[in-house]
């Protein structure tokens, strides 16, 4: 620390040194003409000979991440968002006055550059500078030169940091931006019609978690913010919007992991006149789509193995996933004492009074949710579980629904929407009884929403999709973290 406080006074002395020979070490007003990338890419066919006498000119501006001085001249390396291109800083060629203050310009310092391209002797496309001006005095130093930054807390900290430094993962949220960016022109393509709903509910709703609470003033009433869009969105489809899409966050107030941030984003689309089947065709359609763009190919690694993405998808009930991974009969799974037994002896510890599609959810969450490494949706979740979601018609102890598992997580969750007032009603009802009872992720009573039904929702399918967790599959990135400029860490203290 010590050393640092004197590098970052070493530095401000700098500032003030610049200032007092007229130099703006915060100047503003230099357009670049071109990025690195651009200069590179014009000449990359051209050898020494062809770029000898060549007379264009471009202006460049970015970080100096690099330096090898050589007494009257030096290279540099300037990184702008492009890349990285050399510059050769001679002092016959800007001037004495000019090179005298950029042998006082640091690493980490943002330049213009004005000059024209060369090769060097090792066959290096550069810049030989006729001009070079100091736009943004760096005062803190960047990490040491040839490791960049690794510590992963100061990583997600101080992204800003890790960006300047780690190439990878600049190109990793340019990946998900491209990955958000072909989603939204999928849905579009397909005549969804991109909305924007409430972040602040006055009811919590769309989904069983913990909101967040917040308080409005004005109007002196508790407000949430949003676990999901679900019922915003089928608001709007009883209004006539057939098919609408939202990409945007949800907060939930709950645990952080290598999976869950508070924050996050979600995609979630409806679409009248549709069941779940359709939606389950449409996601693997959606997924493989940008897939085979953003990696290629529809086999991918992930943490060393492969994920083939090749449709179609391995389809099984809630209770066939048991029985396949956990080595049991389906009659356990039919009565409630059996179950009991059989999760015990998985080592949980049921309360006594779940009921028999609690019981199963937490059975499948660590006999099967695990080993689902391959693409592959699982059907027929219990009613119980799913307050949201229209009954089977055959079955009325399930719903039409599904979630989509991939690498052992899940990527997305969807169903065939109960449009039944009545029954809409019943399930908050059931929902306000297990609140009572102490779950606080519990679905709250929605009046409105009940309103909204009655006027009529049209035969809907909707779904969510997690893009921090379909950018973690397509990146190969091992914490969601890493694909969340900022995810949410404890206060630090700053001096």
């Amino acid at each position: 620390m010590e050393e640092l406080n004197e590098l970052l006074q070493q530095r401000r002395e700098k500032v003030d040194t610049f200032r007092a020979a007229g130099v703006n070490p915060f100047a503003n007003g230099f357009t670049p003409s071109h990025r690195s990338r651009e200069v590179l890419e014009l000449h990359v066919d051209h050898d020494a000979d062809e770029l000898h006498d060549c007379p264009d000119a471009y202006a460049i501006a970015g970080r100096i991440m690099a330096r090898r001085d050589f007494g009257k001249a030096a290279f540099i390396q300037v990184q702008d968002a492009s890349g990285r291109l050399q510059v050769y800083v001679a002092r016959d060629q800007v001037g004495a006055e000019s090179f005298t203050h950029f042998r006082k310009f640091d690493i980490g310092d943002i330049v213009g550059v004005v000059g024209v391209p060369f090769r060097t002797k090792t066959n290096e496309l550069s810049l030989r500078a006729a001009s070079i001006t100091l736009l943004t005095k760096s005062l803190l130093p960047l990490p040491e030169k040839w490791h960049g930054l690794t510590d992963v807390e100061t990583r997600y900290r101080q992204r800003y940091l890790d960006l300047i430094t780690n190439a990878e993962v600049r190109d990793l949220f340019r990946k998900r931006s491209r990955i958000v960016s072909l989603i939204r022109q999928h849905m579009l393509d397909n005549d969804y019609l991109e909305v924007e709903t409430p972040m602040m509910h006055p009811v919590a709703g769309g989904a069983t978690a913990r909101p967040f609470v917040t308080h409005h003033n004005t109007l002196d009433m508790d407000l949430f913010l949003r676990i999901a869009p679900e019922l915003y969105l089928k608001r709007l489809v009883v209004g006539g919007f057939d098919r609408v899409f939202e990409i945007n966050r949800n907060f939930r107030n709950e645990g952080i992991s290598i999976q869950h941030n508070p924050e996050f984003t979600m995609m979630e689309f409806y679409r009248a006149y549709a069941t779940y089947h359709d939606l389950m065709d449409y996601t693997e359609e959606l997924i493989c789509h940008v897939a085979q763009d953003v990696c290629g190919s529809l086999k991918i690694s992930y943490g060393g193995k492969e994920v083939d993405l090749t449709p179609p998808w391995e389809r099984l009930t809630l209770k066939e996933s048991i029985v396949k991974y956990g080595a049991v009969d389906m009659a356990v799974l039919d009565n409630l004492e059996p179950l009991r037994a059989y999760a015990e002896k998985l080592g949980l510890t049921p309360d006594k009074n779940i009921g028999p599609g609690k019981l199963l959810a937490e059975i499948f969450d660590v006999v099967v949710e695990p080993k689902l490494w391959q693409p592959t949706f699982i059907t027929e979740y219990p009613t119980e579980i799913s307050p949201l979601s229209r009954k089977n018609d055959q079955n009325p102890e399930v719903v039409d629904r599904f979630e989509l598992f991939i690498v052992g997580r899940e990527l997305a969750n969807a169903f065939s929407e109960l449009n039944d007032p009545l029954d809409q009603k019943e399930r908050f009802v059931q929902q306000l009884a297990e609140k009572a009872a102490g779950d606080d992720e519990a679905h709250a009573m929605d009046a409105d929403y009940l309103r909204a039904l009655e006027y009529g929702l049209p035969p809907t399918a909707g779904e969510g999709i997690g893009i921090d967790r379909l950018v973690m599959l397509l990146t190969d990135a091992a914490s969601i973290r890493d694909v969340i400029l900022f995810p949410q860490l404890k206060s630090e203290n700053i001096d």
